[in-house]
């Protein structure tokens, strides 16, 4: 059973999910799950596999059922912060264990540098933290290249440029999707402009998460046990790229999960990953396997 609730904030109106029982009835940490700028229904496939535990999800501000009280569309990692922090005192569930993955894994950062008391265990999966890159600035261009592309041609044109963006192997040339991008139809997506520029992906809300420089040196000293996941098949993709980079910033491996970019999905928007064996996975990196 789903109880959906909502948070009133100084910056915003937060609608969240909790599963299970609170206090949890084993007394095992609340279970928490993150994407950015995925909303919380992108976590209901996995979420079904861990009834016996206590999951709470939510709508970043501004995203599905969260409102915001400002005139932005912007999102960052701080913003993000405080109000998974925000939610996580309304309930008085410290500390979580918590799955961040996307931008959910960028605004986790912030997070338990600023209230390490929040998570005792981070699995961030797939942070895309260009900012770690080698080629940083070409990735930020072809990121810029690709909202350029969807302000001139609309939504198709711009998701087509998007897969090319996130399918692209190894390091970005100067001259990517300097062609104009590749055609929509090869996706099966529509040619027509319907006129639409609000797509959280393309518009370039998300530029602060994707841009992020995280606290090194906070982050290897914060009391929270943090596991860098990447995707077994995103190996030499920007999101695989950044997650080995943030794990050897800190000293370690990333470690390797079912699927890729959205390994955890059971068909939410449209996309199959292998969410059973994504659970597995992530009640062993959760229990220390």
């Amino acid at each position: 059973m789903t109880d959906t609730r909502t948070l009133e904030t100084p910056a915003a109106t937060l609608a969240y999910d909790v599963r299970g029982p609170l206090p949890p009835a084993d007394d095992r940490p609340v279970l928490m799950m993150v994407g950015a700028p995925m909303d919380a229904s992108g976590f209901n496939s996995l979420a079904s596999y861990f009834s016996d535990r206590t999951v709470v999800t939510y709508d970043p501000r501004g995203v599905g059922r969260s409102t915001r009280k400002d005139a932005s569309s912007a999102h960052t990692p701080e913003q993000n912060a405080d109000d998974m922090h925000a939610i996580i005192t309304e309930l008085g569930i410290a500390p979580v264990e918590l799955l961040g993955s996307s931008g959910g894994a960028v605004s986790a950062l912030p997070l338990i540098v600023a209230h390490p008391e929040d998570v005792s265990v981070l699995v961030a999966h797939e942070p895309p933290l260009e900012a770690l890159l080698p080629d940083v600035e070409q990735a930020l261009a072809a990121e810029r290249r690709v909202q350029e592309i969807y302000q001139d041609k609309g939504w198709g044109h711009g998701m087509a440029a998007f897969i090319a963006l996130t399918s692209w192997k190894g390091e970005y040339p100067d001259d990517f999707l300097s062609d104009g991008g590749p055609d929509p139809e090869a996706f099966g997506l529509p040619t027509e402009d319907d006129g639409s520029r609000d797509d959280p992906l393309l518009a370039g809300d998300s530029n602060d998460v994707t841009a992020y420089e995280p606290a090194l040196d906070a982050l290897a000293s914060c009391p929270t046990r943090i596991v860098v996941a990447v995707g077994e098949e995103s190996d030499g993709l920007i999101t695989g790229r950044s997650s080995e980079a943030l794990a050897e910033a800190l000293g370690q491996e990333a470690v390797v999960f079912p699927g890729g970019h959205g390994g955890f999905l059971g068909g939410e928007f449209g996309q199959h990953g292998d969410p059973e064996a994504f659970a597995k996975r992530l009640r062993e990196v959760l229990d220390g396997q």
